[in-house]
């Protein structure tokens, strides 16, 4: 029997931390049709809400990293699993739509502080860097097997502003487990201006870099798919499958249980076998997924796609470690946040983009545009496979 080691709390902190920052956000996408009726607003409306939310938990990425070396680890960590339950709290309590916008703004503005200083905690208590992020990406499906489901009945039973505060009842407990399991780190550059931090010469240089340039574009794009996924899949199943809001919630919380497995299991295979081949495994998966999701008859199809999808949206384990390679110690704090910001702004259009492509032509058509970018990044690998070989 192996001993519980202080680096396994500081795992298992940070994974539930992650965790109840996926609550918040996950509570949202099942009570949808519910908000808009409320509200009486469009899809694309609520796609651009969630938009905002997602740029917002993008734009955090680059100054958790910065906060992270001025502070340490910990502290940051902390605001950001106690913002994100006050956040989730004024949204549920918002009276009017402008409010609710700038709400899921300031949830994730407080989630986005998580990620970024939490995966640089992890690389520099680790070795294995591709497992110690995907065991650490599981809070995101851990929250996706619980959250939809929880918000969908609750929604049901009590209204939707009830599935929304659900954020604010995790993000409690999981604070104090964060405070108890994580010692306070010691700041990479406490006395280091953080304007001397953001001079753009150094910054685009990072960016630049071939291999991180390359990964940053192939983010962007499966960004934009993840982030359609999991702000409109419990919608397109009720309006193009036919599914009721605690069937589509349970197909959700199944999509999010496959990455479960799939995220730990694509971090081992990257570290084992590459990166490239990884994320390839995850696009052929993506590309069958989404086209069942449209095509394929009966619930059959729609289990099996969900499945594909799962694996396919797992694709953060495999190519993130990737950002990770090509930047040194000294840089991957402020370097990886700068790459999540980065490449999590663009893809956060996802939301309002297949809102918009539902709301002009229909569900399956958008979900289909999905499957066509996840092909467009598998061509992407492929044509860069065949330039190494040559």
């Amino acid at each position: 029997m192996v001993a519980w080691s202080p680096e396994r709390s500081v795992l298992a902190a940070c994974t539930m931390a992650f965790f109840a920052t996926m609550v918040a956000r996950l509570v949202i996408s099942p009570v949808v049709p519910a908000i808009a009726e409320d509200f009486a607003v469009s899809n694309a409306l609520i796609g651009l809400a969630l938009s905002g939310l997602w740029v917002a938990y993008a734009l955090a990425q680059f100054p958790s990293g910065l906060l992270g070396d001025r502070f340490g680890e910990r502290a940051v960590i902390l605001v950001a699993v106690g913002g994100t339950g006050l956040a989730s709290l004024l949204l549920a309590l918002a009276p009017v739509f402008p409010v609710f916008v700038l709400c899921t703004v300031l949830l994730g503005g407080a989630a986005g502080l998580h990620f970024s200083v939490a995966t640089t905690l992890l690389s520099r208590t680790f070795q294995n860097t591709g497992t110690a992020i995907g065991i650490h990406s599981t809070g995101a499906p851990l929250a996706g097997l619980l959250a939809p489901v929880a918000a969908a009945y609750a929604g049901t039973i009590f209204g939707w502003r009830y599935a929304i505060a659900l954020g604010a009842v995790v993000a409690l407990p999981v604070l104090v487990l964060v405070a108890r399991s994580i010692e306070p780190t010691e700041p990479l550059r406490p006395g280091e201006p953080m304007a001397e931090r953001l001079a753009g010469g150094p910054l685009l240089e990072l960016l630049s870099r071939p291999p991180i340039a390359g990964t940053l574009a192939i983010s962007v794009l499966a960004a934009f798919v993840w982030q359609g996924t999991a702000s409109f899949l419990p919608t397109f199943l009720i309006e193009h499958r036919g599914f009721s809001e605690p069937m589509a919630g349970a197909v959700f919380s199944a999509y999010f249980v496959v990455q479960g497995v799939g995220q730990p299991g694509m971090g081992w295979l990257s570290d084992r076998v590459g990166r490239e081949p990884a994320m390839a495994v995850c696009m052929v998966a993506g590309v069958a997924g989404y086209g069942l999701y449209v095509l394929g008859p009966g619930l059959a199809s729609v289990l099996l796609a969900t499945a594909l999808v799962g694996v396919a949206m797992s694709w953060g384990a495999a190519l993130l470690p990737k950002f990770l390679d090509h930047m040194s110690s000294e840089e991957e704090g402020v370097g990886f946040g700068l790459a999540r910001t980065s490449y999590m702004v663009f893809g956060a259009t996802g939301s309002v983009g297949v809102g918009l492509l539902a709301d002009t032509f229909d569900w399956g058509r958008a979900f289909l545009v999905l499957a066509g970018v996840l092909a467009v990044i598998l061509l992407a690998l492929l044509a860069t496979a065949g330039r190494r070989r040559l």
